[in-house]
């Protein structure tokens, strides 16, 4: 046994709703894998209850997995904006907003990620980003000065199957976003970071 599963043995278990929203994402949906899971997803709902966020900012809804986690921890009076380019997965992730207490928190657009939050005129407490790689950097910087002070910034694949660790292909745009994007937080001045070695690499981000 590896620390990974000790680590999950001695954590909660999935709750029966999740379970059924991966089993259905694993049956009906290509690339299954890049919904966030049952470990990942734990984390994300104890960072969100830790924090209480009136507002949360999700790039990237996929089949809603992270969004359910993302949202239970929302003040009586939040919401949860949550964003997805392809709308053909929408029957299954409003069919699971539907069925938890907090999915009239959920609000979901469809469309370019970047256009959508040039459009936005509020700040949140807390930006999930898990979309296009190769646009990492552009929603950080799109997405900055719409966190509150204080508030935080987390963005998964930040190892990217560990290919951030190779020599990229020069074709490889997915991977040269993810450099970017690691390395210009890095030298950030403005943010406090910590990147942890779960499942594909999540970077915490705190604006100061």
């Amino acid at each position: 046994m590896n620390f990974l599963n000790y680590s999950i043995n001695f954590s909660d278990s999935e709750p029966e709703l999740l379970a059924e929203l991966r089993r259905e994402t694993n049956l009906k949906v290509l690339m299954p894998r890049m919904l966030s899971g049952h470990f990942q997803g734990l984390l994300l709902s104890f960072f969100s209850k830790m924090i209480n966020p009136e507002k949360i900012l999700e790039l990237g809804t996929f089949t809603g997995y992270s969004a359910i986690c993302l949202v239970s921890g929302l003040s009586e009076n939040g919401k949860l904006l949550t964003i997805e380019k392809n709308d053909e997965l929408k029957f299954i992730s409003q069919k699971y907003f539907k069925k938890i207490e907090n999915g009239k928190k959920i609000t979901q657009l469809f469309g370019d990620a970047n256009e959508i939050i040039l459009g936005l005129n509020e700040e949140f407490d807390l930006v999930f980003i898990d979309a296009d790689k190769r646009e990492y950097f552009s929603y950080y910087i799109n997405v900055f000065d719409k966190v509150k002070k204080g508030g935080y910034i987390l963005a998964d694949n930040v190892f990217w199957n560990g290919k951030v660790l190779e020599q990229i292909d020069p074709k490889d745009e997915y991977t040269k976003g993810i450099v970017e994007f690691n390395e210009f937080v890095r030298n950030d001045d403005r943010v406090e970071k910590i990147t942890l070695p779960i499942r594909d690499g999540l970077m915490l981000i705190r604006k100061k």
